[in-house]
């Protein structure tokens, strides 16, 4: 019989059955579309053989007026620069803590930094300064061992003390309390992932407590899972007025449940719990009943406000870097100057800036500063208003009042419980809530800039989830779907969007909505394509990302994980990072780090046929595609013919190394596809014909690379199909 042409739409329709799939793509990984055909996607490198303390949350890359390249990116533990090579910390610090103390012990490395009301967490992380160390040689630790790293805290044994782990052991008599330091704490960002109830940053944002009834603890409790004087499961309080007979308790960050009160005892005491981090507290530290505390997840009103992952806005000013963290303050960082070796010395709070917004974002054009989802009064970090906006004067971040002579104002938006991103479009900036968009632009004195709803039902799922490229504004809906701002508001038809969206079990490849606040969009304009990388079912990180190919029109879905994604802008490659949980980060030097910290690597995408990961180690990017199931019709109906296959001749527009074909067979939707016995079926560039042999009523093909230095780009395929008897 002659070949026939077997055609293939582009795109991935996982919107029907395999078998309704007919004639279109169903499958796939590391695959992108172009001029209709599939092809496998580039590779990529390390940018640096460094990986950072955290998972990163943003990137932004710029230039300076003398043309050098800087890329920033903020982690949950840090802000950190790459220039030139190599990666600098940039992290903010808090105000420093002077008259530290120092303990230790022979042969131990754990080291005793005594300081009242410390303030300080396991795990925040911290510099010393001004270090004196007892003399004669009395520990055989030197300053440098304490001024040169970072350190993170090991244990909080109480407020007034807590320890850090050096390098090497104590090798002397034992220190002092006469050795003296400064601490540097790093200013704190958030958590990890999305937490649900109570977690890092407790206070006004994250939930609610009500009523309000405060009272002491009437005894110390400490760092362990015991209650007062550090033993048994009961907590003593001055007071237990008006507290729930069965709840939960507020010491400092810690969130406490109990079981039962008996006089001013609580029985059945859990430490530590949704989230919080266990610590020791002093006796008179305040108690606050959270038995009514509306966590995350649960049904909330506009004044209560989610816990989020630590998160970032980076943007720049000019040649400044302008940083804020989410729901937090707000940093500045200057390059390098003639003057100056800008690369040394850390961000520093913007003057006068509110002390807490959601994000913050630059209006390029008329060159203001805006915070979104920040105060009403700009001092008070507990006047923060998710909907509110604040923008300072035209060209000066530092100015917020306004005034008659200047352009400084604010807005409130109405749509909403919250203000949850922005995409900056070229004379426009789309803000969007959790319910809604708005167009804020530029318009000069007195008002400055115009804000109008333009669309409704079209929340944003994250603060990173939008992004501006081919001139509009393409974002993941917090409900479902994907949307588009080109003049309107429009839902985009996508063929994987019950995929993505719905998820069963903990095995689904779909997004998990509980940590949807980590997703993260960015475009990339070598091939036309909007990614959005989000967190699968079961996972609190990202794993998976879906495509639009704008240029194409077809989506596709993969496994490859970034956490943050630059186009290629200053640089020849697009940039990303990837986050492994289980990775011990190499920048900055830190002591006593764990791994619960992670790290992040950056990655140039975009560059040859490999990846190279955290460790260095060169594998292969698989990239693989499957299509539907096709049957050979008679008079019109199809799956009651018998197909068989006698042969097929390969087309590739471009194959480097070898690329394998399995013919996938079954007689019935329903079946269990098997493999073709003869198969797989190895192809390279010699390759003219392949003999199959296979018989079935329904058959799909699988196209893949299996080794490193491979590459291929799919043409159409010709078959001898012919009809083999039906029942």
């Amino acid at each position: 019989m002659p070949l026939r042409e077997i055609q293939i739409a582009p795109g991935f329709n996982k919107q029907v059955t395999p078998t309704g799939a007919a004639g279109r793509w169903i499958d796939g990984d590391n695959v992108r579309f172009r001029y209709g055909f599939p092809e496998k996607i580039g590779g990529w490198s390390q940018i640096t053989g460094n990986s950072t303390i955290g998972v990163a949350r943003d990137i932004h890359i710029w230039t300076d007026i003398r043309g050098r390249r800087y890329v920033a990116f903020g982690t949950n533990k840090g802000l950190f620069l790459y220039f030139d090579g190599a990666l600098y910390d940039i992290s903010p610090l808090e105000t420093a803590i002077t008259g530290a103390t120092f303990s230790s012990s022979n042969g131990s490395p754990s080291v005793t930094i005594n300081k009242s009301a410390h303030g300080l967490a396991v795990g925040d992380l911290f510099t010393f300064t001004s270090v004196t160390l007892p003399g004669g040689g009395a520990t055989g630790y030197e300053v440098a061992d304490f001024t040169t790293n970072t350190f993170e805290v090991t244990t909080v044994p109480n407020n007034n003390a807590f320890t850090v782990t050096m390098a090497s052991n104590e090798t002397g008599t034992g220190m002092s309390v006469t050795g003296s330091a400064t601490i540097n704490p790093y200013v704190k960002i958030g958590e990890i992932g999305q937490t649900a109830g109570f977690g890092w940053g407790v206070g006004e944002w994250g939930g609610t407590i009500s009523p309000l009834v405060v009272t002491t603890l009437n005894g110390a409790l400490s760092d362990n899972e015991f209650g007062t004087g550090g033993s048994g499961t009961t907590i003593t309080l001055t007071d237990s007025t008006d507290f729930a007979a069965a709840g939960k308790i507020l010491v400092g960050g810690e969130l406490i449940t109990y079981t039962s009160i008996v006089g001013n005892v609580l029985q059945g005491i859990v430490r530590g719990t949704n989230g919080t981090t266990r610590t020791a507290h002093d006796s008179g530290a305040s108690v606050q009943d959270a038995s009514n505390y509306v966590s995350w997840g649960e049904s909330v009103s506009s004044s209560e406000l989610t816990l989020d992952p630590g998160n970032w806005s980076l943007d720049n000013f000019g040649q400044k870097l302008v940083a804020t963290i989410h729901n937090d303050q707000t940093f500045t960082w200057s390059p390098i100057t003639l003057n100056s070796d800008a690369l040394t010395t850390r961000a520093v709070l913007v003057s006068g800036a509110p002390t807490k917004s959601s994000m913050s974002i630059v209006s390029e054009r008329d060159r203001h500063l805006i915070h979104l989802g920040t105060n009403t009064d700009i001092s008070d970090g507990n006047t923060q208003n998710l909907m509110f906006i604040r923008f300072s004067d035209q060209e000066d971040i530092t100015s917020y009042t306004p005034t008659s002579t200047n352009t400084a104002g604010t807005f409130q938006l109405d749509s909403g419980s919250r203000i949850i991103g922005a995409g900056k479009a070229k004379d426009y900036i789309l803000i969007l809530t959790d319910t809604s968009a708005y167009r804020m632009q530029f318009v000069g004195p007195p008002f400055t800039f115009s804000i109008t709803q333009v669309g409704s039902n079209c929340g944003l799922i994250s603060q990173h989830g939008v992004v501006y490229a081919n001139g509009a504004c393409f974002w993941m809906g917090r409900s479902g779907g994907f949307y588009v701002y080109d003049g309107t508001v429009k839902k985009i038809p996508c063929s994987v969007e019950d995929f993505v969206f719905t998820t069963k079990d903990a095995s689904d490849l779909g997004i998990n909505l509980s940590s949807s606040d980590t997703v993260y969009a960015q475009y990339n304009s070598l091939f036309g394509e909007i990614n959005w990388f989000y967190p699968k079912s079961g996972s609190s990180q990202i794993d998976r990302m879906v495509t639009y190919n704008y240029l194409e029109g077809v989506w596709t879905t993969g496994s490859l994980a970034r956490t943050i994604y630059h186009d290629k802008t200053v640089f020849d490659n697009p940039i990303a990072g990837e986050f492994d949980v289980t990775a011990t980060p190499t920048f900055p030097t830190i002591q006593g780090v764990t791994n619960t910290n992670g790290a992040s690597t950056l990655y140039f995408h975009e560059v040859g046929t490999d990846e190279v990961d955290d460790a260095g180690n060169v594998t292969s990017v698989i990239g693989s595609i499957q299509s539907g199931d096709f049957e050979l019709p008679i008079d019109g109906t199809l799956g009651q013919i018998f197909t068989k296959i006698r042969r097929f001749v390969p087309d590739f527009r471009a194959l480097t190394g070898n690329a394998q074909v399995t013919i996938n067979l079954r007689n019935f939707p329903n079946d269990t596809e098997v493999s073709s016995t003869l198969g797989p079926f190895t192809i390279n560039s010699n390759t003219k014909k392949i003999d199959t042999r296979s018989r079935a009523r329904a058959v799909n093909f699988d196209l893949r690379n299996t080794a490193s230095g491979e590459s291929w780009r799919f043409g159409t395929f010709r078959a001898d199909i012919q009809p083999d008897g039906q029942r």
